[in-house]
Order: C-alpha cells, then structure tokens, then sequence
C-alpha cells in the first residue's frame, strides 16, 4: 500500500465517538447503498489482515488493532 488509498483505514476516538452518536444514513458519500457499505466495510477489513508490519505502521495502528477491526462483524461501526 503506497499511502494513497482513498479508503481511511485508522479512526481517532473522537471520530469513533462522532459516529456513533450520528444516525445511520441509507447512501453514503460514494452513491451507495446499505449493503454496499457492508460490503466495502466487511472487504477493508479483510484487507487489514493481509497487511505486513510496515503497511500497518503506515495508518498508524498496531497488529492488535488492526485485528480487532477486521474481527468485527461487518454491520458493526
């Protein structure tokens, strides 16, 4: 990964309270649907365990992290 991703893998706790406190909207930015968010949510996740030890230094989260995020359930925030 070259840094220049469009997805945002790390969320800071303020952001992570933000969006819990926000209502679920049914489109996103990108002009999807629900589960078209849960699909792009469940992939990236995926993703997070594909990625080595600098890659993950790289978004600036740690191997545990990086595992709980991926661990998550897909309709999970």
């Amino acid at each position: 990964m070259n840094g220049l991703s469009d997805i945002r893998l790390t969320l800071h706790t303020h952001e992570l309270e933000e969006a819990q406190q926000q209502p679920i909207c049914t489109t996103t930015s990108i002009g999807g649907s629900r589960w078209t968010r849960f699909w792009l949510r469940l992939h990236t996740r995926k993703a997070l365990l594909d990625l080595d030890a600098r890659a993950l230094r790289d978004v600036g989260l740690t191997r545990e992290q990086a595992l709980d995020e991926a661990l998550k359930p897909f309709w999970r925030l």
